[in-house]
């Protein structure tokens, strides 16, 4: 996988802590760069060690299912952006507050970075990937991602984070098949 695919991948992944951002900018007064930076930084640094983690653990038994890795890539990643954009679709309302406790921002980035746990596993079964290069793309790419978001909350509302949602869903899917498609020589 190449910097342009990380990098497309790191977008997409970052998606969901872009949604929650938009919120938190929502519920703030007016925002300001530590709100951003505080974001940026959780956001990132999940988002980062999480498809680490999924990456060591998919390297594990990586080579058990060889024959099927590429299809365990493609529904890992095809499940996530689908539940993504399903969840775009959905009523439920993010729960906007201007709380930035460690123990909120904890549980925000751990929620927030659960499918890159699956996105490292997915890195693991495609096997020629820089993981170092991955982590770092994810991490920042979150993490400024993440503090834009904030501000783009307190400035447009809620007007794009369905749009986000979406967008990152399709995304993961694309990725998915296009993975796929690889290893069935067809691309």
């Amino acid at each position: 996988m190449g910097i342009v695919e990380l990098f497309i991948l790191a977008i997409g992944v970052s998606m969901d802590a872009f949604a929650v951002s938009i919120c938190k900018g929502l519920s703030m007064k007016k925002t300001n760069i530590k709100a951003m930076a505080t974001c940026g930084l959780w956001f990132g640094s999940f988002q980062a060690l999480m498809p680490l983690i999924g990456f060591l653990l998919g390297s594990l038994f990586a080579s058990a299912i060889q024959a099927i890795d590429h299809w365990v890539a493609f529904a890992l990643l095809a499940f996530i952006g689908i539940s993504m954009i399903k969840d775009a679709f959905g009523d439920e309302e993010e729960e906007c507050d201007a709380d930035f406790s460690f123990k909120t921002m904890f549980t925000m980035a751990l929620a927030t970075s659960i499918d890159a746990l699956a996105i490292g596993i997915s890195l693991a079964m495609v096997g020629n990937v820089n993981i170092i290069l991955a982590i770092t793309l994810i991490g920042i790419t979150t993490g400024i991602i993440s503090a834009i978001g904030v501000k783009i909350g307190g400035i447009f509302g809620n007007k794009f984070e369905k749009k986000a949602q979406i967008a990152g869903g399709i995304i993961l899917i694309i990725l998915g098949i296009k993975i796929l498609l690889e290893h069935l020589g067809i691309l």
